[in-house]
């Protein structure tokens, strides 16, 4: 079971995104539970999660994030990706970062 967690501005615009990615995996049988929280989420508290994925509006967080949370993978969402809300390109980008 992989965690992943999706973070933007406010949390709620990556719900749809939440939505399809888990409809997708659970089409191919992968295992996880994804979380969307605002972008302040890690700076409270390290998640215990296997991969983050921040939205393309917080993409200029990207160091921060990555610096604050080390050493859990972290990667701005494709921006076509995000715009098409495709769950499946996403999904698939977790799964090879958690592959390795």
């Amino acid at each position: 079971m992989k965690n992943i967690l999706l973070l933007c501005n406010g949390g709620m615009s990556t719900s749809l995104l939440v939505t399809k990615m888990k409809a997708y995996a659970d089409s191919i049988g992968f295992e996880c539970s994804i979380e969307a929280k605002p972008s302040a989420f890690v700076s409270k508290k390290k998640p215990e999660v296997d991969v983050i994925l921040i939205g393309p509006q917080i993409r200029h967080q990207l160091k921060s994030i990555k610096l604050s949370v080390d050493p859990i993978p972290v990667e701005a969402i494709d921006m076509v990706a995000y715009g098409m809300m495709d769950g499946k390109k996403v999904i698939e980008r977790v799964i090879e970062l958690t592959s390795s």
